[in-house]
């Protein structure tokens, strides 16, 4: 099996449950560490030719991550495309199970097993906080409706304030931002590197929460550290 990746979670899920499956995978690609195949390019710029010359069997995709054109120049080619669609915690590992059986996976790997594990308690319904999640700055972006990353943090008891916009990542500007008055804000170092420096003094005042943003936005194995990782992060500027 010769497998194409163009999302760099996947790509990480299928590195460590099926070493030398892959033999291409994005430049964003960074997991596991030391991945040794064909740089194809971006997930918003794929090389085409580049991935055809490589004779995948299968280039695994995202509706979101990735856009529509690549993916039929692709398919026209002649390769099988596999396109996952992620909007909340389930549904990732439930993809994530999809895309490993068809990436030739004969055994369940223990770290899907781990990561339902480490998501299988239900929300608190009390204690909860409320954040505003940037993504990125200049313009100003926010988390909104059906995202990944938003339903991460209500697992984890935190309710962004925009999850009911119609947009999934808003451009909302900053004074509207602070309007809103969260208990939190919540700066992830992906896709916009918010550091200590660049990002909590915009919101004087508010607790600012810097997270990895791996641990927020990426499903594979990072999932079994996440509620950990972020959890303790999230309290951490909640004191």
């Amino acid at each position: 099996m010769r497998v194409v990746s163009l999302v760099p979670s996947l790509t990480e899920a299928v590195a460590e449950s099926l070493p030398g499956v892959l033999v291409g995978a994005t430049d964003w690609c960074t997991h596991p560490a030391g991945l040794d195949v064909t740089r194809i390019g971006g997930t918003k710029n794929p090389d085409v030719a580049r991935i055809a010359a490589l004779r995948p069997d299968l280039v695994i995709a995202n509706e979101e991550e990735n856009r529509a054109p690549d993916l039929d120049a692709l398919r026209a080619t002649g390769t099988g495309v596999l396109v996952t669609e992620v909007r909340d915690v389930p549904g990732a590992l439930r993809e994530l199970a999809r895309v490993l059986d068809a990436c030739g996976a004969r055994t369940r790997p223990r770290w899907l097993d781990e990561a339902e594990a480490a998501w299988s308690s239900p929300p608190a319904p009390e204690g909860r906080t409320t954040a505003v999640v940037p993504i990125w700055r200049r313009p100003w972006m926010v988390l909104g409706r059906d995202t990944f990353a938003g339903d991460v943090l209500a697992r984890l008891g935190v309710d962004h304030l925009y999850k009911t916009h119609d947009e999934r990542y808003p451009k909302i500007g900053l004074p509207e931002l602070l309007d809103a008055k969260p208990d939190l804000v919540v700066l992830p170092d992906e896709p916009y590197r918010f550091t200590a420096d660049d990002g909590p003094e915009a919101f004087p005042g508010l607790p600012c929460a810097l997270v990895d943003g791996r641990s927020l936005t990426w499903y594979g194995p990072s999932l079994t550290e996440a509620p950990r990782v972020l959890g303790a992060a999230l309290r951490a500027a909640s004191r």
